[in-house]
């Protein structure tokens, strides 16, 4: 007997479907250049900048069909206090794209200045330690003398104490 398909499956599979069109639109094959945007060019720069759009050069009709087109021009749209930096990382950039699909598909950055659309990250909620959790930790960072790293310590092992205790609940 045939088990019955389950109804809910991850958003994640029909994201790419969902947005395929509209990406492809503006050059992207997938999403994954949007969504890896910080990991590629750094959180700092992620912040003022994003992925427009990625012009390719369009195919002679006597090229090989089988050759790999030639790189193209991304376009991003940049907050105008940081164009001028990120024009003199732009070759940077183009390396880090570049390395992120494993093949030179950039060759040009065109910058477009504007607002960049920023996301809020939610902050991890602050650890609730047991008295009992707490003496522990207390007990582990005790004998240090140095007060900052006596904080940073504490603060570990807040985390480490209060992830095991999420993970046996």
């Amino acid at each position: 007997m045939r088990r019955p398909r389950p109804l809910a499956r991850p958003l994640a599979e029909f994201l790419d479907v969902c947005l395929s069109p509209s990406l492809a639109a503006q050059g992207f094959a997938t999403s994954d250049i949007i969504m890896a945007w910080p990991e590629i060019v750094g959180e700092r720069m992620a912040a003022f900048t994003q992925p427009l759009k990625i012009e390719w050069k369009r195919k002679s009709p006597h090229a090989d069909p089988e050759a790999r087109p030639g790189p193209a021009t991304l376009v991003i749209r940049v907050e105008s206090a940081f164009a001028l930096e990120l024009q003199h990382m732009a070759p940077t950039v183009i390396d880090r794209v570049n390395t992120y699909y494993g093949w030179r598909c950039i060759g040009k950055i065109v910058l477009k200045q504007g607002p960049v659309r920023r996301v809020e990250k939610k902050r991890p909620a602050v650890p609730v330690l047991t008295a009992a959790d707490r003496e522990k930790v207390d007990r582990a960072v005790q004998p240090i003398e140095e007060e900052g790293l006596k904080a940073a310590l504490d603060r570990l092992g807040q985390a480490i104490v209060s992830s095991g205790s999420r993970t046996k609940a």
